[in-house]
């Protein structure tokens, strides 16, 4: 066995006090890109040497020995490709978080075309190649990275170092270097399988040396297949047992393998194409083809019609008979990996999935006889299943006795299945019934979550419209000696009372209240060597000031015991105005104290203080009392929700917790720890610019939170990902992903 060297990655000897970081982490294994080209090289170069050591792959053929030769005697320009894309992959971000990391969905596959089906099964094979080498040492170190990163769970899709990114280099820096596509195909695999070998002794190295400088791995998750997240490896069973490939379900799309009755006697040019590939199977093309050449010249013919003789027609029903025959095992299997798929997803109560599973003879006779189950989304039966595991995903736990109820409703809803026609008129009928009774019992539920999305709406759009405010008073302010306290009401408060009251202008109006122009004339006043000049005019103006701005202040329903504090260090402010100043001594303005401190505090919008720089943070929010009642609104300082420390930790449903606030769809479940329990609630609504969020709670109350709420609670430990709803449709990616795999 070859004895392979170690890299010296740098493990110590002896242990240390300095942590390595994440920075250090990346540049020390991008420091390694030359050694895993030589490495992969070296394999390559054995798999045509003179020995050619028989391996899985086989050996290459006289287009992949081509291609290798060309990569070994590009060496040089292949490692600085290879380098240059494995940089670009690490730290490109989002962007190349999904390049290097496609999928194929279930509901695409009508839609892919010879080249996309190429690049997918492309794809699939080299990461496969990759993703078995180094199966047994990238857990230990998507933990070791975590603990890296700050988080308190595995988070192997933010992984930097995830197996993608090495693939993605991998075929970025082959395609630089090999231009004809047939023969970049015919070694990718080959490669790939080189490489994740380099990469698994690569992987472990990093680990021992993470693990030497006392990085501990933080606690492992076993991801399940579906929802968001990375690469998964499929469980042992018989689902990655299929004869499904991307082919054939693309076919099974198109309707050329229809398990469905045949109605009629059809055209024969309208039988052909659908036919093609199974006598292409059946050896029958060439001898077909040729007796329709022959009978197409014969001038007895009629225009646009093929006469058939008795051993055509045998061949076309014995084509028929096949393509039918194929079309029905891959619908039944489909239908079983889509159900196995269910049964392993453990966010579904045991009961629900059993209920699931005992419709498996109901769908696998629906899909006999209506193919349409596989290729359009709202076909009824897809829409049951969809709505049933959706919605069963507020459910937590059996005892709910709200569980109760809705699995009873299912399980008649089974039986009526079971024993009717199990046609889509069927599901229609029966989803129809199930979707009223839901409806009467959450017609108030649905009423108040309208009415508190509409106040989150329109405090949104406030918000917003403050923050251009305040921008504009910064400007306004600008190189003038102002006391701190009046620069964060103006662009605190303030800045939403002018938006509110700009928004309420529904004639046209900018200023209808006066609460624009009053800032000129507050800024005006707190300048005492302007005041001063004018003692009259500060006395005039301030009393009626002091009325707009309550007025102002009660529009945005600021809370009755801030105003004083801010009126009475205002008006404290306005005597020394009348202060007698001797010729030689400058002013003393207080620009900054503790009592400015309290006030400033007093005075911030939302759940922070003002920002180093005194405007409010851009993604903070100023909500009424009543906006705030009417939706739940949870700050990241409310008496509900408690510290990590108090709240235990939720079952774990084996999914890796990748997501943001951004990446949140409406549908997404969410465990939200309120008053020392969990919470299992739905995001129903999000604001057009993604800076407010409202749940509803299977209670049916709402949760609502600012954006920077949320990334506060998910730093807490406070707000778990559960599911993106998307059940049913991850259940059947989950199987298109199968067939992608499938050689």
């Amino acid at each position: 066995m070859k004895k392979f060297m170690l890299r010296r990655l740098g493990v110590a000897h002896e242990g240390t006090t300095d942590r390595p970081t994440l920075q250090s982490c990346l540049e020390a294994v991008l420091g390694q890109s030359d050694a895993l080209v030589d490495d992969m090289l070296a394999g390559l170069q054995a798999s045509v040497g003179p020995a050619k050591p028989k391996t899985h792959q086989g050996t290459p053929n006289a287009l992949a020995q081509s291609a290798i030769a060309t990569l070994i005697e590009r060496g040089a320009d292949l490692k600085v490709s290879f380098a240059e894309s494995l940089r670009s992959a690490v730290y490109g971000g989002e962007t190349h978080r999904n390049r290097v990391n496609p999928s194929v969905k279930f509901d695409d596959f009508q839609f892919l075309d010879e080249d996309q089906l190429d690049a997918n099964i492309e794809f699939a094979l080299t990461q496969q190649e990759v993703i078995l080498a180094v199966d047994d040492s990238l857990p230990l170190l998507n933990g070791l990275v975590s603990s890296l990163m700050g988080w308190v769970t595995v988070q192997g899709a933010l992984n930097p170092l995830k197996p993608e990114v090495f693939i993605f280099a991998l075929r970025e820096s082959v395609a630089s270097q090999v231009a004809d596509e047939g023969a970049r195909a015919a070694v990718i695999t080959q490669a790939a399988g080189a490489l994740g070998v380099s990469l698994r002794m690569l992987y472990r190295e990093l680990s021992e040396w993470l693990r030497s400088q006392g990085v501990e791995p933080v606690g492992t998750l076993a991801p399940i297949g579906g929802g968001i997240g990375s690469y998964v490896k499929p469980a042992e069973s018989s689902v990655t047992r299929t004869m499904l490939t991307l082919d054939k379900l693309r076919r099974l799309f198109s309707g050329e393998l229809d398990p469905g009755p045949q109605g009629g006697v059809k055209d024969f040019m309208h039988t052909v194409p659908a036919s093609f590939v199974a006598l292409e199977d059946m050896k029958l093309v060439e001898p077909m083809m040729k007796r329709l050449v022959d009978r197409a010249s014969q001038p007895s013919q009629a225009p646009g019609r093929l006469e058939l003789s008795p051993g055509d027609a045998k061949a076309i029903r014995r084509d028929r008979t096949h393509s039918k025959r194929l079309g029905r095992q891959l619908g039944e299997e489909v239908v079983r990996m889509m159900l196995e798929n269910l049964m392993q997803d453990r966010r579904l109560m045991p009961k629900i999935r059993q209920s699931l599973k005992s419709l498996e003879p109901v769908l696998i006779k629906l899909s006999q006889r209506d193919p349409r189950f596989f290729s359009e989304r709202q076909h009824p039966a897809r829409q049951f299943m969809d709505r049933i595991t959706s919605r069963s995903l507020a459910f937590p736990q059996e005892e709910d006795p709200r569980f109760v109820r809705f699995h009873k409703a299912l399980e008649n809803s089974v039986s009526v299945l079971d024993g009717g026609e199990g046609d889509a008129a069927s599901f229609t009928r029966v989803l129809r019934k199930l979707e009223e009774g839901w409806a009467k019992d959450e017609q108030d539920q649905r009423h108040r979550a309208e009415e508190a999305a509409r106040a989150l709406l329109h405090a949104e759009q406030r918000n917003l419209l403050a923050e251009r405010m305040a921008a504009d008073f910064a400007e306004r302010v600008k190189d003038k000696k102002i006391p701190d306290m009046v620069i964060n009401f103006l662009q605190g408060p303030w800045a939403q009372v002018v938006a509110e009251s700009q928004l309420q202008c529904v004639d046209g109006t900018v200023d209808n209240g006066g609460y624009l122009s009053l800032v000129d004339d507050l800024i005006w006043s707190v300048q005492l060597k302007l005041a001063r000049r004018n003692r009259a005019k500060l006395v005039s103006m301030v009393p009626g000031m002091l009325v707009i701005m309550r007025q102002g202040l009660q529009l945005i329903s600021y809370p009755e015991e801030r105003i004083p504090v801010f009126f009475d260090a205002l008006i404290t402010f306005h005597e020394k105005a009348f202060e007698l100043v001797k010729p030689n001594d400058a002013p003393a303005i207080p620009l900054a104290s503790a009592a400015d401190e309290g006030i400033s505090a007093a005075l911030a919008p939302d759940e922070s203080a003002n920002g180093a720089d005194g405007l409010m943070p851009a993604d903070a929010l100023w909500m009424a009392d009543d906006e705030a009642t009417d939706s739940g609104y949870l700050q990241a300082s409310d008496s509900r929700l408690p510290d990590t420390e108090e709240v235990a930790v939720p079952a774990d449903t084996g999914i890796e917790q990748s997501w943001t606030a951004h990446s949140l769809v409406t549908g997404s479940w969410v465990d939200l720890a309120l008053a020392g329990q969990w919470v299992r609630a739905q995001l129903t609504w999000a604001s057009p610019h993604r800076t407010l969020f409202m749940f509803i709670s299977g209670s049916g109350m709402a949760h609502s939170m600012s954006r920077r709420t949320m990334d506060r609670l998910k730093e807490k430990g406070l707000i778990r990902f559960v599911s993106d709803g998307r059940v049913l449709d991850n259940a059947l990616d989950a199987v298109a992903q199968a067939a992608l795999r499938s050689r």
